[in-house]
């Protein structure tokens, strides 16, 4: 089985773009991973972060555009599946072959981040980091992660169907706009 973290940065989107592209390197970065996962895949997300999975997933060239009606609005920590183009069945299962996670950890990491600067954040993010990045379980609180205006509703979800042992590799581990990003795969 495989997993991939993307952050769910609406900059992401194209409705969001501009003439200068501040992400691009990270958009190139998400689009590569997500191809990794291969066509049957299970979006955990909160709402913000379905809407940037289904724009990767179309965008990776593995579904049709139908696929997208599949992250209509949900529940917090939904799970949705999504099977190969064209997407017929879109009922939730937790039989997935591979996980598309989207989350990503504070935003308060400099005096110009959504939260502001707020001294536990990187604290916080490297301690996330290490545990999302080896199989040791000695993960931070998530509680503290959302008052530091985390998007960790993936995360966590991630976090119960991760195995004891796995392996993961980073693509991606930096804090634009003092929001902590990373790209992430785990294959088991």
């Amino acid at each position: 089985m495989r997993a991939v973290l993307v952050p769910g940065v609406l900059a992401l989107l194209p409705e969001y773009a501009s003439l200068d592209d501040p992400v691009s390197e990270l958009r190139a970065v998400c689009l590569d991973a997500v191809r990794w996962l291969g066509s049957d895949v299970t979006v955990l997300a909160d709402d913000q972060g379905a809407r940037v999975a289904a724009y990767l997933l179309e965008e990776s060239g593995g579904f049709e555009a139908q696929a997208q009606n599949a992250f209509a609005p949900q529940p917090p920590s939904s799970v949705v599946e999504v099977r190969g183009a064209p997407a017929t069945s879109l009922e939730p299962t937790t039989r997935a072959t591979s996980y598309l996670v989207v989350g990503n950890g504070s935003a308060c990491r400099s005096e110009k981040a959504p939260g502001h600067l707020d001294e536990r954040a990187h604290d916080f993010d490297a301690a996330l980091g290490a545990a999302l990045a080896s199989s040791h379980r000695d993960w931070p609180p998530l509680d503290l992660g959302e008052t530091l205006l985390g998007s960790l509703d993936g995360i966590r979800r991630l976090r119960e169907v991760l195995p004891a042992e796995y392996r993961a590799t980073v693509d991606y581990d930096a804090d634009p706009f003092g929001v902590q990003y990373w790209v992430l795969r785990w294959s088991w």
